[in-house]
């Protein structure tokens, strides 16, 4: 049965958890971000449904945004710094699909002092 999470910055869907995979819909609010993070092992895949979104991958002089219209997607790889923004124009929904490590989280920043957060 799906699971409604909330978050600061909208919400998800986590439709699916299996042992080899996790399914989510994700929901970004206008102007929202996500923080800015790694993960140690899990790999994961995300599909534009609907609005815009910022992909930042990197952090300082190695950053660049990849801008991610509806029906686009990407790959982010274990160890891969990035970060999800809906861009202001609007709400972004996104899907992901995952390996199933769903607390394998390294936030670098994050902009609602969450825990996990690393000091600068």
């Amino acid at each position: 049965m799906a699971r409604h999470v909330d978050k600061p910055w909208g919400h998800e869907t986590i439709w699916s958890e299996t042992s080899r995979y996790t399914g989510k819909l994700i929901h970004i609010d206008a102007g929202k971000r996500l923080s800015l993070q790694y993960h140690e092992s899990k790999q994961e895949s995300v599909f534009v449904v609907s609005g815009t979104m910022l992909l930042h991958l990197g952090q300082g002089d190695e950053a660049r945004i990849v801008v991610l219209q509806e029906g686009e997607s990407a790959d982010i790889l274990a160890g891969e710094i990035h970060r999800f923004e809906a861009s202001s124009e609007g709400d972004v929904e996104i899907v992901e699909v995952a390996t199933p490590e769903i607390d394998d989280v390294v936030r670098l920043e994050d902009d609602y002092s969450r825990e996990g957060t690393t000091a600068p």
